[in-house]
């Protein structure tokens, strides 16, 4: 082969390998693009479907309430959390109230209605060696009420609103002292970590409500 026919199919694959890694850049270059596009579409959906951290919601509509909750509490902890606020205001209990029980509930139970309490899950007794029977969402025990009351969470909720009135000056306490007073727990300081979710969660659930349409 002739130093001139050898240049020329030198020059033939070169053209081809060029070719070659510019289809590659292309296609490199496409898959970025569209990478990017589909996480800006993506970025403008959340945009478009995400609360504004102040939303407020109708306390009585609870399949309004943010799927993915408030301050971390979501489903049957918020529906659990705006039947104690509705319990409290139909009482007379303004926002400090209100918060305080959302405040016991979460350290009592996490805000569920549960059928069961510190004896089944810690082996916790009585001052006296008795098995403590806690339960609902308060954790009340026999001397609260029935079962049937305890385990109503309107119900349980106004048990203990019905004591925290009789309590003489709680709007003085701080607020973990106060609910302390009122359940009796071993630690005075055991709800005041709650302080900031109850306040959050009872604000969130203020927002106005539809007209109902009346009966024509």
């Amino acid at each position: 082969m002739s130093t001139r026919t050898r240049t020329a199919a030198e020059r033939r694959r070169l053209t081809k390998r060029r070719a070659r890694r510019a289809r590659g850049r292309r296609v490199f270059a496409i898959t970025a693009v569209s990478g990017l596009g589909l996480a800006l579409v993506l970025g403008v959906i959340g945009v478009a479907t995400a609360q504004h951290p102040s939303t407020r919601y109708c306390i009585v509509e609870p399949a309004s309430f943010p799927p993915f909750g408030v301050s971390g509490w979501r489903g049957e902890q918020l529906e659990n959390a705006a039947i104690i606020i509705r319990t409290a205001d139909a009482l007379g209990f303004d926002r400090d109230g209100q918060i305080l029980g959302v405040m016991a509930a979460m350290g009592e139970s996490s805000l569920r209605n549960i059928d069961y309490g510190d004896w089944e899950t810690s082996g916790v007794t009585n001052p006296d060696g008795s098995r403590t029977s806690s339960i609902g969402l308060f954790q009340q025990q026999d001397w609260w009420g029935s079962v049937e009351e305890r385990m109503d969470p309107a119900t349980a909720a106004t048990l203990f609103y019905e004591r925290l009135a009789r309590l003489s000056g709680w709007q003085q306490l701080p607020p973990s002292q106060a609910i302390h007073r009122v359940q009796i727990n071993s630690d005075p300081e055991h709800y005041a970590r709650f302080a900031d979710d109850a306040a959050e969660i009872v604000d969130r659930l203020s927002g106005e409500c539809a007209q109902s349409t009346p009966d024509s």
